[in-house]
């Protein structure tokens, strides 16, 4: 007899961690911030029922989670004005109670990370194990600003008026509330509007623990262009800090110049791989599954490889064995209910709009000339038996990607890699310099002279020697070359400097309207 096939048994939810079990765990933890069916806007130092309750679904699964209660201009230019109210006590009081306050905010959020970044799996589709890193990026990077802000303000005062935040979604812990606490430990209120697509819960429950320690937070949701007046040219404003895509923030950039205004402004960038007379291709397998963490939605993703065309045939040998890896799929998925959370590379992108358009922009790609060196299989993802995966992207691999196609100057923000083959160093650097701008960029190369020479030529303000660039935390620098950043450097003392003022006449390092300065 021929012996009989058993299939996996199918995944489950892990116990526990549901959106119910979440929002019930957020009511009992933070029920001043959280009704019955929505969060609250907080603002005047008390949590506001107003603004209109948008519908929302996670990213996971499409099924329903709170959405953002978007408030209209009038409001928000109220809530502008009472930040500034607050911003006129806080810069008053002494460092020591501030550093206290933030240190006790810190202690809060510690004692309801795993809630919180449960909150990141539902809303925006992170994987357990990075949901988790951001939770400690922010505690951990505030905490190295708490233990050693005295010689950072020294000789310096907080802004004349409350730090205004806007976000991307895609890292609301470790970006937006660590630059939050930093900002109130220098002496400013801020105000924070939660990115459209995914945050809200998370975010809410941050601001809360924040509030009850006496942290002046506003935290307000709605749409850009609508709030735009109240959170970017209002006069009581200080200073803006925003991080996005570059057509929302040209427009932010050109409303802060005209006013003069203290701006932040990180952009995107399309950060390069570059591989030259290199030959340590084990290193190079080693890297490509951790440059596609959850699914390249960050602003210091790689998503293209400018490769020697000599070199092309051991890259693919290289490259192809690690993508191949990678690990998709519901990141609570379990093969039995108190199983630990899968070790995924990444889960759907941000919501279905943005998987079709990466499918589109694929599609549109290979049509017109583009060669498909690798397309993952849905087969093999983790999935909940029925469930809704239309926020799911499997990893792609493009050659050559047209001149006329999204993927060949701009970033996908999405788990899509493209090539580009040069032969020259001049093509190499013309082909990692296509952005106008970037954040980080990384150059392969086994002579350290060669690195040396083309290095500096590379228009990335980080640029690795064949190890990947990041954000960095504590006192690492940030910031951005060309289109990809305007205003004042972050990171380390930079980002205390960037919201409190100086001597009269200092110039902040950063990219202004009227010079460049280097760290």
């Amino acid at each position: 007899m021929a012996p009989t096939s058993t299939s996996a048994p199918a995944l489950t939810l892990k116990a526990g961690t549901s959106w119910i079990d979440a929002w019930q765990r957020c009511l009992a933890v933070a029920p001043e911030a959280f009704r019955d069916d929505r969060v609250l806007n907080l603002w005047n130092a008390a949590w506001q029922a107003d603004g209109r309750a948008l519908p929302a679904t996670t990213p996971v699964d499409g099924t329903p989670i709170a959405g953002p209660p978007r408030l209209d201009a009038a409001t928000a230019h109220q809530a502008v004005r009472a930040s500034l109210d607050q911003h006129r006590a806080w810069r008053h009081l002494p460092l020591a109670e501030r550093r206290a306050r933030v240190a006790a905010t810190l202690d809060a959020l510690t004692a309801h990370r795993e809630l919180l970044a449960l909150l990141l799996v539902w809303e925006i589709g992170k994987p357990w194990r990075l949901a988790q890193a951001d939770v400690d990026r922010a505690i951990d990077g505030v905490r190295w600003y708490v233990d050693g802000i005295e010689p950072m303000v020294a000789g310096r005062a907080p802004l004349d008026g409350p730090v205004s935040n806007i976000a991307s979604w895609n890292y609301p812990m470790s970006v937006l509330v660590h630059a939050m606490l930093v900002q109130t430990l220098a002496g400013n209120a801020v105000i924070a509007k939660t990115p459209t697509d995914g945050g809200v819960a998370c975010l809410t429950l941050a601001s809360a623990l924040a509030a009850r320690e006496g942290l002046p937070v506003t935290l307000v949701s709605g749409s850009g262009g609508e709030l735009s007046q109240a959170l970017v040219r209002a006069p009581e404003i200080g200073c803006v800090s925003f991080v996005g895509g570059r057509d929302t923030g040209a427009t932010v950039a050109t409303a802060v110049a005209d006013l003069g205004k203290r701006h932040i402004l990180e952009q995107e960038g399309l950060n390069t791989w570059g591989i030259w007379n290199f030959t340590d291709w084990d290193a190079l397998t080693a890297v490509v599954p951790k440059l596609f963490d959850y699914g390249k939605q960050r602003c210091t993703a790689y998503p293209r490889f400018v490769v020697q065309r000599e070199l092309f045939d051991a890259f693919l040998e290289a490259y192809l064995p690690a993508i191949r890896t990678l690990r998709v799929g519901h990141p609570l998925a379990v093969e039995h209910p108190g199983a630990p959370c899968p070790a995924l590379d990444f889960g759907p992108v941000i919501n279905a709009a943005k998987a079709k358009e990466l499918h589109d922009q694929v599609a549109e790609a290979i049509d017109r000339g583009a060669v498909p060196l690798h397309r993952g299989r849905s087969a093999a993802a983790r999935f909940l038996p029925g469930q809704d995966t239309s926020a799911y992207v499997q990893p792609v691999t493009l050659l050559n990607p047209p001149p006329s196609s999204p993927l060949h100057h701009a970033e996908p923000f999405g788990p899509i890699d493209t090539i580009v083959l040069v032969d020259t160093e001049a093509e190499l650097l013309a082909a990692m310099n296509a952005s106008n701008g970037a954040l980080v960029a990384t150059l392969a190369t086994d002579d350290r002279a060669t690195y040396d020479r083309l290095a500096p030529q590379i228009r990335a303000f980080k640029v690795g020697h064949g190890t990947p660039r990041s954000r960095g935390d504590r006192d690492e620098l940030f910031g951005g070359l060309g289109a990809s950043w305007r205003g004042a450097f972050v990171g380390g003392e930079l980002l205390v400097r960037a919201v409190t003022q100086g001597p009269a006449g200092e110039r902040l390092p950063g990219n202004f309207p009227d010079y460049h300065l280097m760290p």
